[in-house]
């Protein structure tokens, strides 16, 4: 068969960087399966085992040149990925071969890469993370002072600014940076615990000395860039890490997704929409249309994140004493996929939030359409001033809305509210003394200097600590 017949992963062909993808490649892992076997043999000999300069350096030059199908070929014989591997380093490094792995258990070399690993996915989604708050940043810094209408139960109600509404897709973001940099900090490798957590394997190498055991486990976590490791497990760490990290993602993609559901909802209304290309094609049979197919990617590919989140959940809450199995097949997929996906969502949310498109003149008009029902508590206050009876023009905007909107709604009319208002001489005042107070910016409230403030106190500071992070651009592919 060739490739055109094989299941491809969409996250592979369509969606996801090559950065991400490589992190979760056979070459990453089995090479550091290598530099994990190499801290443990330095570890060894650094506490007294006869393991030999030449051994040592016989596996180092040989970390990156991994004979996959020789790998294969013992894969199959012996059913156990970790031997086959053992063997085919072993084949390249003859003189090493009898103490590779010594004292190890299948974990040592597959937890503790599964751990370096994330580490290195989080670093790259942190970098996605910070690249779409510094767009959504100048966004909202440019657009503070734009009157939007804002919706709740996306039903109009007060005014806001476009800045502002921005805001809130950044603050959610905000979360998760920080979730992202506890759950960073937190990761820990398993280090060399050996079958059943008890570290006996280690003990009987060291004659019963368990200062030198305890020096080994911290010796490895320090070679691989830790501070320390885990300080008990069973063979495994506990599950509840990937757990952690799925949910960790899973809060990404909602705060993704929410801004995805804002961005589909503005196009319907053509007050803001996403970016779209000279040729882009928004329908094969109505050619007028601008979908917008990437806000409903990051939707789609979010959803998937966020249910994919339960498969550590399961597995975790279902692990039987020190170890089983029945782990391994399903974390394979759901870590790396649940990376994949949110590595593709970021980058489709820093495409979107990048080139947002704001059509400033319908939104001034679905704002002055609405505007005169959220002025008429101003309204009614002048003219209580001028010496009218509060209870009696409550009742009388009251009536006058429910007219004005009854014209808009069943007749398809305009809205004539001001034109009613200035008809009635309860109010005192003149059409063109309404259309003077009409304007959208009296309406909306703090949201300019909230905008500021944020942006000034909160948001940059925060990106300031991290100008020296850059993420790769991701291609968007379709």
């Amino acid at each position: 068969m060739n490739n055109n017949e094989k299941y491809a992963s969409p996250l592979s062909s369509r969606y996801s960087s090559d950065e991400m993808q490589f992190l979760f490649s056979p070459q990453f892992k089995f090479s550091t399966w290598r530099r994990l076997w190499i801290a443990l043999a330095e570890a060894e000999q650094e506490l007294g085992l006869d393991i030999t300069d030449e051994q040592l350096d016989e596996m180092r030059a040989h970390i990156d040149d991994i004979d996959f199908e020789t790998a294969a070929v013992y894969e199959k014989k012996l059913r156990h990925d970790v031997m086959a591997h053992v063997h085919t380093y072993g084949e390249c490094c003859p003189k090493a071969m009898p103490i590779i792995h010594l004292g190890a258990t299948s974990c040592y070399v597959g937890d503790n890469t599964d751990i370096i690993i994330m580490r290195e996915a989080l670093k790259l989604i942190k970098a996605r993370l910070i690249k779409v708050l510094r767009v959504l940043a100048d966004f909202a810094d440019k657009y503070k002072d734009q009157p939007t209408l804002a919706f709740t139960h996306f039903q109009p109600a007060q005014p806001t600014s476009v800045g502002k509404r921005a805001t809130l897709w950044i603050n959610e973001l905000m979360l998760d940076l920080e979730e992202v940099e506890q759950v960073e900090k937190a990761l820990l490798p398993l280090g060399s615990k050996g079958t059943t957590g008890t570290q006996a394997s280690f003990l009987e190498l060291f004659d019963g000395d368990y200062e030198k055991v305890k020096k080994i486990d911290l010796l490895i976590a320090q070679k691989m860039g830790f501070e320390k490791a885990v300080p008990v497990s069973g063979q495994t760490y506990s599950r509840k890490v990937d757990s952690r990290v799925l949910d960790l993602l899973s809060h990404i993609a909602q705060s993704a997704h929410k801004f995805s559901n804002d961005i589909r909802l503005l196009a319907h209304l053509k007050e803001v929409e996403e970016p779209f290309e000279k040729n882009q094609i928004g329908s094969s049979a109505m050619a007028y249309k601008r979908n917008p197919m990437r806000s409903e990617r990051i939707a789609s590919l979010s959803r998937y994140v966020i249910v994919n989140s339960q498969n550590a959940a399961i597995t975790a809450a279902t692990q039987w004493f020190e170890r089983t199995l029945d782990d391994s097949a399903n974390k394979r997929i759901s870590v790396a996929e649940g990376f994949l996906a949110v590595d593709a969502v970021l980058s489709l949310y820093a495409n979107v939030a990048n080139g947002l498109v704001v059509y400033p003149k319908v939104i001034e008009k679905r704002m002055m359409q609405e505007l005169p029902f959220m002025a008429t508590e101003n309204i009614m206050m002048d003219a209580v001033k001028r010496g009218g009876d509060r209870q009696e023009l409550h009742e009388l905007i009251r009536q006058h809305s429910m007219a004005a909107g009854y014209a808009v709604k069943m007749e398809g009319k305009e809205n004539d509210l001001l034109d009613r208002i200035a008809a009635d001489e309860a109010f005192g005042v003149t059409r063109e003394e309404l259309e003077a107070v009409m304007q959208p910016r009296n309406y909306i409230g703090c949201a300019a200097l909230q905008t500021a403030d944020y942006l000034e106190n909160v948001v940059r500071p925060t990106l300031a600590k991290y100008t020296e992070v850059e993420a790769a651009e991701n291609e968007i592919k379709v």
